[in-house]
């Protein structure tokens, strides 16, 4: 964990982080069970194919279709793993139209990973799963703009995580700007990038950490840029959410599929 409270979005053993959009209203104890989320909505079927669900809590992408890419603190470490069920092709959860669910039959933990950047993983499936996978960034070139987060993380800080997957936009934040941030020094330039409102309101949450956030490349289709990965609460104002940058780490995780 890299500082207090990141433990909402870096502990894989109590789901880490997704997508919240959190009211930034006062709640009262009178009201508190009434607050609502705000800015997020549901995605419907078949938007994101390649979204999976990790039993462990996280969340993740299809790299191929048997390889899974998601967080590093998500897992527990590289070798042969079978305790870990992928959920996909759905984003009703309890739905069972559709819904694809394999075990993992390895992980590969990112070589030199310890808690502090270079938070990727790879799970491999015991058998493919027949839906579109998503490409990864290999440059730069889509390091900014808007992104988009989904997953099925807790949609308030400290929530609950959700059956249904929801969807936000997310812009760019510059380097210079997150670091100067409060609990955001400690960013790793070349291996995260930030993005977040600086009013706060949208963000990633507990229970989506090592989720894809991803755009539109030139040819229109969804690139994925990072992983969800950390960041100071949900959706609070000045505090955006961090990602790996896949890019610095898209040669590396093609070797590391490859052994797989």
């Amino acid at each position: 964990m890299k500082k207090l409270l990141t433990a909402l979005k870096r502990c894989a053993a109590l789901g880490a982080a997704a997508l919240a959009i959190v009211s930034l209203q006062p709640v009262s104890a009178a009201n508190a069970a009434d607050s609502r989320v705000v800015g997020g909505t549901r995605a419907t079927q078949g938007e994101f194919p390649f979204m999976v669900r990790l039993s462990m809590g996280c969340g993740g992408a299809l790299y191929t279709q048997q390889i899974v890419l998601t967080a590093a603190h998500c897992v527990s470490g590289s070798g042969n793993n079978t305790s870990i069920t992928a959920t996909a092709g759905v984003v009703d959860l309890q739905s069972t139209s559709g819904r694809v669910q394999v075990r993992s039959t390895k992980v590969l933990q990112a070589p030199g990973y310890n808690g502090n950047g270079k938070d990727w993983a790879l799970i491999k499936l015991a058998q493919p799963i027949n839906l579109p996978t998503l490409k990864i960034a290999t440059t730069t070139q889509y390091n900014t703009g808007t992104f988009t987060v989904a997953g099925w993380g807790a949609a308030t800080e400290g929530g609950s995580q959700q059956r249904y997957m929801l969807k936000a936009n997310v812009p760019f934040v510059s380097d210079a700007q997150c670091r100067a941030y409060s609990g955001y020094s400690g960013l790793i330039a070349s291996e995260e990038i930030c993005a977040g409102l600086p009013s706060g309101g949208v963000d990633t949450c507990q229970g989506d950490s090592g989720g894809p956030m991803f755009r539109r490349d030139s040819a229109n289709q969804w690139i994925q840029v990072g992983i969800v990965s950390w960041g100071i609460g949900c959706a609070r104002p000045n505090a955006p959410g961090v990602y790996t940058e896949v890019s610095t780490f898209a040669s590396a995780i093609a070797s590391a599929a490859s052994s797989l």
